[in-house]
């Protein structure tokens, strides 16, 4: 899998964002998947359907909104006249890739539709359960100018999600650049894909088998202690966040060229893997205190 190829594939539409691209394809090959916390029009969209395209994944789009269905998302069944018998028709998570657009606006009931899902790689219907087509990726966005919108994310959906990015605004130079071409979305169709699917669940295999020694695992345990113990959290880090970590610090040791993972890897993926499962006191900043209790870590590892 040529990494540089696929990144700079996805870069001709999404300018000036190699690091928000270079991590959520980190997101993927870590078997996990990806919130992005974000103003409206700045590209959210524009990622997901080029990352569908370059890795030549079938794609699908949920406008999430207060009326959402689960079976609007995971499907229905209906009566078939010919058949005598009801039928599955399957809806949009029967995809590779599932942008949840605007996941915040759903109630908490059809945001639990996407539980099992994200869980399991699976769903249940009538009693019956379907696998999902592998790999499966859900990219969902939320848009914090609302604060949290109509219904919070809940922490055990919010823990279903490996990292949490925000794209932000591209720099003064790159955005005149985007005005003046042609719609990005134009763009998308004109590009190639580079990778079969096959070859991508390979090496997303291959990846699960990566060596981490038993002083990186401390590491990151301390993280997980250290977020339990800190005066601003009021409820710290769970042992599958630290699990999503160590699959995303062994997708950036690939993404590095290496088998094995290093502390490095786990200190600078930290922060977008683990600020969003915290639940902090009034007027702290999640990100921030990730970050500290991070730079005490270099600071007594000697970075």
């Amino acid at each position: 899998m040529d990494v540089e190829a696929i990144k700079t594939e996805i870069s001709r539409v999404l300018r000036g964002k190699e690091e928000v691209i270079e991590y959520a394809l980190i997101c993927l090959l870590s078997g996990g998947h990806l919130l992005l916390e974000d103003v409206p029009g700045v590209g959210k969209t524009t990622l997901a359907l080029t990352m569908a395209r370059v890795l030549g994944l079938s794609f699908s789009r949920v406008q999430f909104t207060s009326d959402l269905l689960p079976s609007d998302i995971l499907g229905v069944s209906v009566y078939d006249q010919s058949k005598k018998s009801f039928v599955f028709k399957k809806g949009p998570i029967f995809n590779n890739l599932v942008l949840a657009d605007e996941i915040n606006r759903a109630t908490p009931k059809t945001q639990s539709a996407l539980l099992e899902a994200m869980a399991e790689g699976k769903v249940s219907i009538d009693g019956i359960t379907y696998e999902l087509p592998q790999p499966f990726f859900v990219i969902a966005t939320q848009n914090p100018v609302e604060q949290h919108g109509t219904y919070p994310l809940p922490e055990s959906q919010l823990d279903r999600f490996s990292m949490k990015l925000s794209l932000g605004y591209p720099d003064p130079e790159t955005e005149a650049q985007i005005i003046r071409g042609e719609n990005p979305l134009e763009k998308v169709e004109r590009l190639k894909s580079l990778i079969k699917v096959q070859e991508l669940i390979s090496t997303m295999d291959s990846i699960k088998r990566f060596y981490v020694s038993p002083e990186v695992a401390r590491l990151v345990v301390d993280i997980a202690q250290a977020t339990r113990q800190h005066p601003g959290i009021i409820l710290g880090v769970s042992t599958r966040g630290l699990i999503h970590l160590i699959n995303c610090a062994k997708a950036m040791a690939y993404i590095r060229e290496r088998d094995f993972v290093v502390p490095e890897d786990v200190l600078e993926l930290a922060p977008y893997c683990l600020s969003h499962r915290i639940i902090i006191r009034e007027g702290e900043s999640a990100v921030a205190i990730i970050q500290e209790i991070v730079e005490g870590l270099k600071a007594s590892l000697k970075f």
